[in-house]
């Protein structure tokens, strides 16, 4: 029996392409396109970027300033859980800040990260306080969860928002 190779290379090049355009139409429907969706539903966000592999989803945010990243990120982990299973989100957070909201950061850092590195994450909100105290105009707060801190600094036109691993001993922060 002769086989003839224009059939045998037709049938393997039909048979890939069903095999990956499954493969990526799986992923599509089942992993990005909802994760997507959620994502982008929650109040405060513009817009998002995410990107998925084995062992970790990539979520990048941008967040309008009188976004509540913590409350974010508490919906994003209850709702993406079957979606996302054991993967380890890694969250960034798009940069609008503007200088006076950087050195404002930078007074805060230290009293911040003091307090992280002594676990006593309640001194955290009470320097959000006195920070949105002492400048008029600036609203800080800070919000936590089982993984990171987040803060969050804003004057009305820029913002910053800060995650601050519970795991690290010295924070500056992911901007």
């Amino acid at each position: 029996m002769k086989l003839r190779a224009l059939p045998v290379i037709i049938t393997a090049l039909v048979s890939v392409a069903v095999l990956f355009g499954g493969f990526f139409a799986y992923r599509q429907l089942t992993l990005y396109k909802p994760l997507m969706n959620m994502v982008t539903a929650y109040p405060g966000v513009n817009s998002a970027q995410i990107s998925i592999n084995q062992k970790e989803v990539d979520l990048k945010l941008d967040l309008k300033s009188n976004a509540d990243l913590g409350s974010i990120m508490e919906q994003f982990n209850k709702q993406s859980m079957p979606i996302v299973g054991a993967r380890k989100v890694k969250l960034e957070v798009e940069d609008h800040s503007d200088q006076q909201l950087n050195n404002i950061w930078e007074n805060a850092m230290f009293p911040v990260s003091q307090a992280m590195a002594n676990r006593q994450y309640t001194d955290i909100p009470k320097t959000m306080q006195q920070i949105a105290g002492k400048n008029s105009g600036i609203t800080a707060k800070a919000q936590m969860d089982d993984r990171n801190v987040y803060v969050s600094i804003s004057n009305g036109k820029a913002s910053k928002f800060l995650i601050l691993p519970l795991s690290a001993q010295a924070t500056g922060g992911n901007a």
